[in-house]
């Protein structure tokens, strides 16, 4: 028996496969096998978990886009209902969503929503794995599953969700065609056959209580969740490339050493100026985006969308595009073919391409027809005393003059409000002008002064760690070691703070005592 008809037989094989996956109905296999695993992919659902934290942030200050009219209608009803409750544990929740919300209005939505889906839900809304680390956009919310749980008995959510389901019924209607026909053309492109081995899921989630145009995803482990709002039009490219992803990162974690043999080609993509820094730091990652961002290129038959994929950064994404003609024109499944294709890759003639190459100046921007935004809400007071004055400081490298206004704000600040968190803020800033003033006596004693005020966690952590490097400047070893363990026990603590901190514990700023006598 030829190779040749082995080969034609398996690739028949596979789609006769991948059609009876698609089309035929589920039926009960005979007693004694077992259940086959779920389908880990093309689930289209809604989560009232989700439902329950955006219904309450709407309710608590959460106005983003609110009176657009791409909104789903059922965000309009649930918060008219809400606002005319008289509920005690709104008033702690909107402190709280007040005190949480980010400079960045897209980023409020998204710090929600991995709280959602990190959540085990009702009724106590605590972590669904509390061995494993939060996502850190929801690092700094650790405060309010109680201020949610209260809500959620008082407002009768669990109620409001049973009458909120034939409007997620019809939204998920609308959905199904269409992202059924996505994955269908991934599979049969990648020819990609679903055997239930594969562990983690690829889930969409359907949210009408989020600002509209919004498509979020989020990989924890090996589960992949899209999560999208009411939209103008349909995201359904955004979620065929989720699903793109979900299908090829195990490939390329599977074939990485194969993939690192061509990371020299990973140093021009470090010359574009939109290229995010995860893919700058990450050869592997950013060799997986430009593939799929190729293989996109050829289900919509548009070649310049690797081109254009590769003026962003992704520089790979051409020759994936051409190789993949190759593998078009052969039998075998991408997950045999994928080395190959890989190794098809000539890294010369790569570097030559890619020498030519001109780069994008700003990322392209999708623009929807939104008939009405909500601006966020302008600081006034004290908030924004604080506010120009971080951004002054910010911008000191332009001169002097900014610090010392900075300076004579922060000051201000501290006679407009007797609110302890704010004074907090207000001796933070004062405490780095101090440092760049070259007074660490000064500088040391507002740290100090912080941990008395009520300081936010942010402040707090680096308020501690700001005092373990004064101290280990001074040689003062053991001072600082507890203060940079102090600062890692903050829950809420940012990620670059907690990255000082563990240098700390090292050693890095470590100072030797006798250094100072000999001066």
């Amino acid at each position: 028996m030829s190779r040749g008809f082995l080969r034609r037989f398996a690739h028949f094989l596979s789609i006769w496969l991948l059609t009876a996956a698609i089309t035929w109905p589920q039926t009960r296999p005979p007693q004694r096998q077992p259940q086959p695993p779920p389908d880990p992919y093309n689930q289209l659902d809604s989560n009232p978990t989700l439902f329950y934290v955006l219904a309450a942030i709407n309710a608590a200050g959460y106005d983003e886009q609110a009176d657009s009219s791409t909104n789903s209608p059922l965000r309009g009803r649930v918060r008219d209902y809400l606002a005319k409750q008289n509920l005690a544990s709104l008033a702690p929740l909107k402190r709280f969503v007040r005190d949480h919300k980010p400079k960045n209005p897209a980023a409020e939505l998204g710090q929600y929503i991995s709280f959602a889906l990190w959540s085990k839900g009702a009724p106590d809304f605590t972590p669904a794995n509390p061995d494993l680390p939060q996502p850190a956009d929801a690092d700094a919310l650790y405060e309010f599953p109680p201020l949610l749980a209260a809500f959620y008995r008082e407002a009768n959510l669990a109620e409001l969700w049973r009458q909120a389901q034939p409007d997620y019924d019809r939204a998920i209607a609308q959905f199904t065609e269409p992202l059924t026909f996505a994955v269908q053309q991934v599979n049969a492109y990648l020819r990609h056959v679903n055997t239930g081995v594969r562990r983690g899921r690829f889930q969409v989630l359907i949210d009408l209580m989020g600002a509209p145009n919004q498509v979020q995803m989020r990989n924890y482990v090996y589960d992949y969740i899209i999560v999208v709002t009411p939209a103008v039009e349909q995201p359904v490219g955004d979620i065929r490339h989720a699903y793109l992803r979900y299908l090829v990162d195990p490939l390329a974690a599977r074939y990485a050493e194969e993939l690192q043999k061509k990371a020299r080609l990973g140093e021009y993509a470090l010359q574009s100026p939109i290229l995010d820094q995860p893919y700058r730091d990450d050869f592997v990652r950013l060799a997986t985006e430009s593939f799929i961002k190729a293989v996109e290129s050829r289900l919509d038959r548009r070649s310049a969308l690797a081109e254009q994929a590769a003026r962003e950064g992704f520089v790979l994404a051409p020759a994936f595009a051409e190789l993949l003609q190759q593998y078009e024109r052969q039998e075998v499944a991408m997950q045999l073919y994928f080395p190959d294709l890989v190794s098809g890759i000539d890294v010369k003639r790569e570097q030559q391409r890619l020498a030519r190459i001109d780069f994008l100046k700003e990322r392209p921007v999708r623009s929807y027809r939104v008939t009405s935004v909500v601006k966020p809400p302008e600081l006034t007071g004290v908030a924004k005393t604080l506010d120009d004055a971080d951004q002054l400081f910010l911008d000191r490298e332009k001169g002097t003059a900014n610090t010392v206004k900075a300076k004579e704000l922060f000051l201000k600040a501290l006679q407009e409000t007797e609110q302890k968190p704010m004074h907090a803020r207000a001796y933070y800033g004062l405490a780095r002008i101090a440092l760049l003033e070259r007074d660490p006596e000064t500088a040391d004693r507002f740290f100090r002064k912080i941990l008395e005020l009520e300081p936010d966690p942010a402040t707090k952590a680096w308020a501690l760690v700001y005092i373990g490097k004064l101290s280990d400047s001074q040689g003062e070893k053991e001072p600082a070691q507890e203060n940079y363990k102090a600062a890692l026990a903050v829950q809420g603590i940012s990620d670059l703070a907690r990255q000082e901190a563990q240098r700390g514990l090292t050693g890095a700023f470590a100072r030797n005592p006798k250094s100072k006598e000999q001066e």
